[in-house]
């Protein structure tokens, strides 16, 4: 039963390229329902309702809207906030006072347990509340969901960034052989994988590639990679940040201060230094290396179709289901069987996606453990939004030698 009243959403957690579509596709199908009168946003995330930060979205121009939909990063802000027990008190006194009855957060794990608590929080209140959790993450990493808008446009960017500097690393001769790319996704390597969709050809770049979810010594990249230097003169490995030893233990983690963030995750990272300093020390090489960093969730000109309008779907389904009467849920992307893609919505109750890691499954990496499998290609394909743009490469007909 729908529930007369105003609605509020808000963006958490590191943005996307496409985030801005699911805070769109709330937008325009929240005006379409009679039940819903105000359509509010939530300034930083969940302090925008602690701190009485809302706007009326109802007052931005279809212009504005429509031009978001192209545009990257978190139009009303966003925010990491560990929310208190008190803090819960507050935002439901906040919610009741502006009448708010449609509560959309849209975000990742962490946003996701906090659109869980704050359904809670309303229960344990009496308020009569639907939250409604809208999925986004370059991580890929929510639970119950077939990906994650903001996945695919991050993984079109890291195959399109491979393959440039994986050509141009094969140009440099000698000068430079060796080229590392550090990519996000925390504990998960579905990004990092995702870099296997620059291959052209079967011995195009990236040669190697290690995720987290596979073990891996440092001896063993380097010896990765002179096998690679043997076999094709040149070596281009993607790495995720997340990678962690044979102990278990975070790879880039030695000499770096550990630094979390609000909701205790370490940040990553330090992964391409530790092993171009093996790289030195062992090969007496010298490896360059890339850190794309926020560049892979922020590069608008590469998103990919199919995440935008994924990303887009997933807002008006959030605000369909709340107006159904669902509480405490995340939308999800359901990929229908069958040799071509076609991909629709579906709902997950929270309990099950809250503070839940979906990792690489074994099947997708290889037995080496520093490549992907043609099952994860069949996978992510679809989700990048088309083939990239083809390279021309010459045929280097060779010139006959002549004596002096």
């Amino acid at each position: 039963m729908a529930l007369r009243g105003n609605l509020v959403v808000g963006q958490s957690g590191g943005p996307t390229a496409v985030i801005n579509n699911s805070l769109v596709g709330i937008i325009h199908e929240a005006m379409q329902h009679a039940e819903i009168d105000g359509i509010y946003g939530m300034m930083h995330g969940i302090t925008g309702i602690i701190n009485e930060q809302l706007i009326d979205l109802r007052r931005e121009s279809a212009a504005t809207l429509e031009g978001l939909r192209n545009t990257p990063a978190s139009a009303l802000g966003t925010i990491r906030y560990k929310v208190s027990e008190k803090d819960y008190e507050r935002i439901v006194e906040v919610l009741s006072a502006y009448n708010i009855r449609t509560f959309c957060y849209i975000g990742g794990n962490d946003s996701a347990d906090t659109t869980h608590k704050v359904a809670q929080a309303a229960e344990r209140a009496g308020y009569e509340l639907c939250a409604i959790a809208v999925p986004k993450t370059v991580d890929n990493d929510l639970a119950v969901t077939d990906h994650c808008p903001g996945y695919g446009s991050a993984a079109r960017f890291v195959a399109t960034a491979i393959r440039a500097t994986g050509f141009d690393t094969r140009s440099m001769g000698e000068s430079g052989p060796i080229k590392l790319m550090e990519i996000m996704g925390r504990n998960a390597g579905w990004l990092a994988a995702s870099a296997v969709l620059a291959r052209e050809e079967p011995d195009d770049p990236p040669h190697l590639i290690y995720v987290p979810e596979r073990r891996v010594s440092i001896s063993q990249i380097v010896a990765d990679v002179k096998a690679c230097l043997d076999r094709h003169g040149y070596c281009v490995a993607a790495l995720s940040e997340g990678l962690v030893d044979e102990n278990g233990d975070p790879l880039g983690a030695a000499g770096r201060e550990e630094v979390k963030d609000a909701f205790g995750h370490v940040r990553k990272g330090g992964v391409v230094e530790t092993i171009e300093a093996a790289i030195q020390s062992d090969l007496k090489m010298t490896a360059r290396y890339d850190k794309p960093n926020y560049l892979q969730r922020s590069m608008a000109e590469l998103m990919s179709p199919v995440d935008r309008e994924e990303a887009y779907e997933v807002g008006r389904a959030a605000v369909r289901a709340a107006v159904a009467g669902q509480n405490d849920v995340m939308i999800t992307l359901v990929r229908e069987p069958g040799p071509e893609y076609r991909c629709g919505t579906g709902i997950a109750p929270l309990h099950q996606v809250a503070n839940v890691e979906h990792m690489l499954p074994p099947e997708y990496t290889n037995d080496a453990g520093n490549g992907v499998t043609a099952a994860f290609v069949e996978y992510a394909r679809p989700l990048i939004g088309g083939p990239l743009a083809p390279y021309a490469r010459l045929a280097l007909h060779p010139v006959p030698k002549r004596q002096a």
